[in-house]
């Protein structure tokens, strides 16, 4: 199964090491996730999920209360997640999250990226079938037999395990992702990062100059402070 989020990870996470980018993002996703299931972590494993990615990156435990308490506050109230279409040079799809308290403001500067660094946006949902939508969990890999975990994450709703280096890859659907988190709580696996993410049912392969056509335009996306994440259909 292709992974388009994980396209160009240690390039994408030594960006966002700078803590004016990374903490504001961590901070919206933890406001959003407690807006749309509730403030307490334990009955929310969306806002559990964003509180374990922002504790890996190291977030003070203030700014990760400050933005659960966003989620009541009248500050908070218009912060909406939307999804923009677009596409890139060499066949490259992109779907963009974002977290915004002002659509008007986001999709004029998605739009306007998109035209300065040669792409193109699509009418909302165009690319929905060439993506499919997953539960998507990383972990700390375990001491415990990986093949063990496999067997029992089923029962939670697991379509797929990898691991990679130190971290285990724990799939599903996107219907399953307060079982699969349930089911990692359960057997006290270390969760680094939940997040739902939008997966290339075909993914594509591209040369180095092929890719340097489309770098500028997916940096430029990420950068942007309503940007959330960055899907593209690059294998």
């Amino acid at each position: 199964m292709g992974r388009a989020f994980e396209y160009r990870r240690a390039a994408k996470e030594a960006r966002w090491d700078k803590m004016s980018k990374v903490f504001p993002k961590l901070a919206k996703a933890i406001t959003v996730a407690a807006k749309e299931g509730g403030i307490d972590p334990d009955m929310n494993p969306k806002l559990r999920a964003a509180i374990a990615a922002a504790k890996a990156e190291n977030m003070p435990k203030d700014n990760i209360d400050a933005a659960i308490k966003r989620a009541n506050g009248k500050d908070s109230t218009d912060i909406k997640t939307i999804f923009y279409d677009g596409k890139a040079a060499n066949g490259v799809q992109i779907i963009v999250e974002t977290a915004t308290d002002n659509p008007t403001r986001t999709v004029a500067n998605v739009k306007s990226i998109f035209h300065k660094n040669g792409g193109e946006i699509l009418p909302s949902g165009s690319l929905s079938f060439m993506f499919s939508r997953k539960s998507v969990f990383e972990l700390v890999k375990p001491e415990q037999d990986i093949d063990e975990i496999e067997l029992e994450l089923i029962d939670y709703g697991l379509s797929e395990l990898e691991c990679k280096d130190d971290t285990l890859y724990v799939y599903g659907d996107y219907t399953s992702f307060g079982t699969l988190s349930e089911g990692i709580d359960k057997m006290g696996l270390e969760l680094k990062k939940g997040t739902l993410e939008y997966i290339a049912n075909q993914s594509i392969s591209l040369s180095e100059e092929q890719m340097q056509e489309v770098e500028k335009l997916l940096d430029k996306l990420e950068d942007d402070d309503d940007v959330q994440a960055v899907y593209t259909n690059i294998e």
